[in-house]
């Protein structure tokens, strides 16, 4: 049950790219179904950003993620994520992210998406 409300979280999870090289990143997610709480998952990451070219960007980070589902104990799990943006055009950018978090089962998700820029 652990491992699918994590990885419910992950497919959930955004991240913005920016050209910096290394960075530190904590990332707190809390998961709901109706007005009930399920648990949060609490991500501290150690990552690294770069470019492709100048309009495409990817980034890698891992580290620990606390794991407090609701009215249970919480444990701590190993979590990732990979991703690339790529601006299409000056307006749009086209992304995709793989995460994925130890358990009692492997959970991973994949998201990808567009932005418009107004």
């Amino acid at each position: 049950m652990k491992s699918i409300i994590a990885s419910g979280l992950l497919l959930g999870m955004a991240h913005g790219a920016a050209i910096a090289g290394p960075y530190v990143n904590i990332e707190s997610n809390t998961g709901f179904y109706g007005s009930d709480t399920l648990g949060s998952v609490v991500e501290t990451h150690a990552g690294y950003e770069g470019e492709f070219s100048d309009t495409t960007s990817w980034y890698v980070q891992a580290g620990p993620a606390l794991l407090l589902p609701e009215g249970e104990d919480s444990e701590v799990e190993f979590s990732g994520k990979v991703g690339v943006s790529s601006e299409v055009t000056e307006n749009i950018e086209v992304y995709g992210e793989y995460a994925f978090i130890t358990g009692d089962e492997f959970g991973s998700g994949i998201k990808a998406g567009a932005t418009y820029r107004f």
